[in-house]
This record gives C-alpha cells, structure tokens and sequence, in this order.
C-alpha cells in the first residue's frame, strides 16, 4: 500500500472514530437498515464496519489481471480433465458429479459468476480457494454503499477524492443474458428463477437481485429446487416459465436431494433451460484444482503466462494421502510434512463450504492435529500452506466506535471471468467466512 493511500486511509479513520453523532443510537439505525436492505446472514446483519475497503487503482488492476488468468487457467484444466479420466479422478468427483459435468450446457465459458477467495498480505495477495459454483454477496454492494455512504465523513471523503465503484449486480445480468443468448434463447425478455434451499441464510440477497432483475425487465421468481416443474418442453414454477435459472443450490447437495427424474435435471440434460452456472463447473469447484495448478508435474497444462502467476499467487497445495510429494523444491514423505509442520499448513475438504471442516494446524496442539490429518487421510482433502496475513486497523462499531486489528480478504468476482468488484470480509479469526462470523463491507477503488 503506498503512503499516499495509508495517509488518506489514516485521515478518513480518525474522523470516523472522533465524529460525535456516531454513537449507540446511530449504531443501532445502521443495524436495523442493514435488516431492511437484506444485509443479513440468517437474521444477522453482516457490516458492523464504518467505512468501505479502498483499495488504489494498481491494487484493484493487479489483483483483477491475476484472477483472470487463474480462471483462464481453471477453464483449460477442466477442458483437459474431461479428456483425461486419470487427471479428472485427481479432482474427486463422486460419479453422479462426472455425469452430470459431462453433459453440454450450451455455451462455450465454464463459469459465468465465479468467485476467488482472496488474502491480502503484506507482501502482496494469494488466492486460497475458487468458488466456480454459487459465488454468494453479489448483490451488497450497492446495499451496502446505501448504509456506508450515509455517515458524514464518508459524504466528505467522495466528494472530495476521484473515486470508482463497482456494480456486479449489472455484470451478473449482462452475464446471465450474454450466456441465454449463446445458449440459443430467443426471448425479448428472459425470465428468471433463482434457486435455492427454502430458509437458506443468504436468502436476503435473492430478493436484493430479484428486485433489480424486475426492475430491468425481467419477471423473476425464487424457487426451491422442489418447486419445479417440467413438462417434456417447459420448465416452469407455478404459472411461470423458466428461460433462465440463476443456480445458487449447491451441486453436491442437490444431488443427494434427487434423482434423475428431477425437473431440473431433466430440462438441463435436454437443453430446455439455460442454467448458470452449470453443473460441469463441480470440477472447477472442487478444492483439488489448486493441488493441480501448484503441483508442477501439471505444468504441461497451463500456459507460461498461467504458470507465471500461479508460481506468485496460488499457495503450495496437495490432495492429502500417503505418499511422496515436493515441498520447497525437496522431496517429502507427505504425511511426515504435515505432522512435522503443522504451523505452516491449513486441511480442508475437498468440497465444502462457509469454513466447514478446516482444520488450522498453528491453532491447534500436536494431538488435535494428528486427529485432523486422519479425517483428512479417511476423506477427500487437501493440505495448503499456510498464507501469511497481517491484521489491519480497522474502524467499526458495536456500542462504541473503535479501531479493530482484522484480518482483510477481498474476493474478486468474475463474470465470463471478466472483473467487476469483489465480496470483501474481514473477522478478527484466522476465518473469514460470514458463516463463520465474520463481516461484510463494501469496495471503493480511489
């Protein structure tokens, strides 16, 4: 960060914590239009923060020209896994997974929203993970600019720097429509159904969307998966056709919930529906790419541009069993790595999500660890190094406004792998993830 950017962010922090209308009475009115906003996780709301994440111009630029190339990089190696069962089995697909990822969605992009989940540290950024499948917090930006914006020295702040902000909600719709036209739909004005569980916690953000979608002509529903019908031609929800579904189900969990004979399903195989993103985006999703774009005997897959940022930006990561592996260019015995070294390394499964199932080895004692790399050995997971992160200062509130160290992570989202702004969290816990307990903010690049 230059001195510029830290001297500004330091001016703009310190008017924040002295203003005296910021108090519990005022706290309590951004809590509540954080509820009516649907900036919630469950009935939480998500931003107890004071101002947005500001990033500089060449901090947003660079991080954005990383992730389009990893997302280029994860488009060629699900190419490549189709093609190669011995290299699509490395990723650990169960088989109704391959079945499904298999089948032709329409258009040629493997992803129309993702998601790269996104440290800053001090020496730069790493990329820890890809959301290729439901990438949540698309709408709250603009929801969250309406809670943020209000407060007086933040009113200063925009009028007196030349600032950027961005709008995913609209490049989620031009995305949508960009992919049903490709797909081969003809309808003036598409209509959408967003599906997910009934009573999901980030059920508030459907609406969010829901209400922008109308608003730009398009008649919108969201359904449970349970809801949907289909006659042989028409996939429908109650009286309504669906030409779009904006898929925010999770695959793995839909599949355990149906059969073949499922609506959707059926629609999808037989091209009725334009469904984003696809189910062939599982094999991006699953956290063993990374042990395949950092394990260098995979190299032969990417390009040299590719090879040249995952070497920068994706941290050391392996699928977790016995066997040898390279490590800082020396050969190991994997598990003796992990048990060695449990300070430097992070487990997650393979396929799961909002933090579940993670085992951080520097919070936990030699014997919790050996438990950890058992599950691990008994289930799909993967080992990743651990990526160093400082906290931040960092103004929020509870009943007083004050100065938080917090871990910072921006998450770039990517439609047709294209940029547009980011999900930003930060928690004072090594996890960032809002089902984890941590918050929201909003992005303003100066």
């Amino acid at each position: 960060m230059s001195s510029f950017l830290n001297k500004v962010l330091q001016t703009l922090d310190d008017n924040l914590l002295a203003d005296p209308s910021l108090g519990p009475v005022f706290f309590a009115s951004l809590r509540e239009k954080q509820r009516r906003l649907g900036l919630l996780h469950g009935q939480r709301p998500t931003c107890p923060f004071l101002r947005p994440l500001i990033l500089s111009r060449t901090q947003y630029e660079t991080i954005s020209s990383a992730a389009r190339t990893i997302a280029e990089a994860f488009e060629n190696l699900v190419a490549q896994a189709l093609q190669d069962k011995v290299l699509l089995a490395e990723l650990g697909l169960t088989a109704a997974e391959e079945k499904l990822a298999r089948i032709d969605p329409g258009y040629a992009r493997l992803c129309v929203t993702s998601r790269l989940d996104t440290y800053l540290g001090p020496s730069g950024f790493q990329f820890l993970e890809y959301n290729a499948e439901n990438p949540a917090g698309v709408g709250d930006q603009m929801q969250l600019e309406k809670v943020l914006f209000e407060l007086q020295p933040m009113k200063n702040f925009l009028r007196e720097y030349d600032c950027w902000l961005p709008r995913p909600h609209q490049f989620l719709l031009a995305a949508l429509l960009r992919t049903y036209r490709e797909w081969g739909g003809e309808q003036d004005s598409p209509q959408i159904a967003i599906i997910d569980w009934d009573g999901v916690a980030t059920a508030s953000e459907f609406q969010v969307l829901k209400k922008y979608f109308e608003s730009e002509g398009h008649a919108t529903v969201i359904a449970d998966p349970g809801s949907l019908e289909f006659d042989g031609d028409v996939l429908r929800v109650g009286d309504l056709r669906i030409d779009i579904v904006y898929k925010r189900v999770v695959i793995h969990e839909f599949l355990e919930r149906s059969d073949e004979d499922h609506p959707l399903r059926r629609a999808y195989a037989e091209r009725k529906v334009c469904m984003c993103n696809s189910f062939r985006v599982k094999v991006a999703h699953k956290k063993a790419g990374f042990a395949i774009l950092s394990d260098p005997q995979y190299a032969h897959l990417f390009s040299a541009e590719q090879l040249a940022v995952i070497g920068k930006h994706i941290p050391w990561t392996r699928l977790v069993r016995r066997g040898e592996t390279t490590f800082a260019g020396a050969e190991y015995d994997l598990v003796e790595l992990l048990q060695n070294a449990r300070e430097r390394f992070v487990l997650k499964p393979n396929d799961e999500y909002g933090g579940s199932g993670i085992y951080l080895g520097w919070e936990m004692s030699a014997e919790e660890w050996e438990d950890a790399i058992a599950v691990a050995l008994a289930r799909p997971y993967v080992a990743q190094q651990r990526v160093p992160v400082e906290k931040t200062l960092f103004p929020m509130f509870g009943e007083v406004a004050t100065a938080t160290p917090l871990i910072i992570d921006f998450n770039p989202f990517l439609f047709d792998n294209q940029v547009e702004g980011g999900l930003v969290r930060l928690s004072a816990r090594s996890l960032s993830n809002i089902s984890s307990g941590g918050g929201q903010t909003a992005l303003l690049v100066l």
